[in-house]
């Protein structure tokens, strides 16, 4: 309780509120505050204009409070699934590509087999689904993403998600195999959001080469990018497995990217001090096998 109060009070800078919160008495919360200085041995809270503040090294224990109270409420949560596995609710993040294009059937089969686990998913940038694993505020990401590493996270590679030029089927730059850079450079261009790692992986492109994209649309909508370049003026780089089908059909033209060095994946992440429950762990299975199916027909 001592470290929830820290955490409280940083939010809510009112012991009365924090009381509230907590189901307990505005005394009480004052003499868990004392204690938690008494054990620390310096002072954690300071009273201003009313309010109560964390000092320097309240806020630096407010940083594994926040880890702790998680870590504690996750562990009630895991011991509770032992005695209801057909019950609970699984808190899933996933980048845009697979949550459009690979998560429907996963939610779908699993759904079937624990129609009593209710999903929560959370759609959005790789490097945001990444702080929300760090900060325990969901129990499994899904993401498209180049290489990476972090010490408390773990990652597993479900399937290839290369990064292509698409354009539409008609377009001039379909004339040439490998159109060079200065051409791409020259043609309208369809950029995703700043946060989205395609946007991130078409900088470091562009950068490489030392060039400046002439005409640009910017979009936080991957289909809305793809809409566009159907149209026929614009390109745009993206994930292989965003426009296959398109491909199928014979409406986009995918070509490599010149000079174009960085190799993405879809990963499957979770947070390393995480245990996974049962239903994560099944739910893994079934992301692994439906991610291999699409790999077979993608590549």
């Amino acid at each position: 309780m001592k470290l929830q109060i820290v955490e409280l009070i940083a939010r809510h800078h009112h012991m009365t509120t924090v009381a509230e919160v907590l189901g307990i008495k505005q005394p009480t919360v004052t003499f868990h505050m004392k204690s938690l200085e008494e054990e620390m041995q310096v002072k954690l809270f300071e009273s201003r204009n009313g309010k109560t503040f964390l000092t320097e090294a309240g806020e630096a224990l407010l940083h594994y409070a926040v880890k702790m109270n998680a870590l504690a409420k996750e562990s009630r949560r895991v011991v509770k699934e032992y005695d209801s596995m057909y019950r609970g609710t699984l808190h899933i993040g996933a980048s845009y590509v697979p949550a459009t294009y690979l998560l429907p059937t996963i939610l779908s089969t699993f759904s079937r087999e624990f129609p009593g686990i209710r999903i929560s998913l959370s759609v959005k940038p790789s490097p945001v689904i990444r702080d929300m694993l760090t900060r325990h505020q969901i129990d499994l990401g899904i993401i498209s993403s180049e290489p990476f590493s972090g010490q408390s996270l773990l990652s597993e590679t479900l399937c290839s998600d290369d990064l292509v030029l698409v354009c539409a089927a008609e377009h001039p730059l379909t004339r040439s195999d490998t159109p060079d850079p200065e051409q791409i450079a020259r043609t309208p261009f369809a950029l995703h959001g700043t946060e989205s790692s395609t946007r991130q992986l078409t900088d470091q492109w562009v950068n490489r080469h030392g060039l400046r994209l002439r005409s640009t649309v910017e979009m936080d909508s991957l289909e809305a990018i793809k809409q566009l370049v159907l149209l026929g003026d614009h390109i745009s780089f993206m994930s292989r497995m965003a426009v296959w089908r398109e491909q199928e059909q014979g409406w986009l033209q995918i070509l490599p990217i010149p000079g174009h060095q960085a190799f993405r994946h879809m990963y499957s992440v979770h947070n390393a001090d995480r245990l996974p429950s049962i239903q994560i762990s099944r739910f893994q299975e079934v992301l692994r096998e439906a991610a291999s199916r699409v790999e077979q027909k993608i590549l």
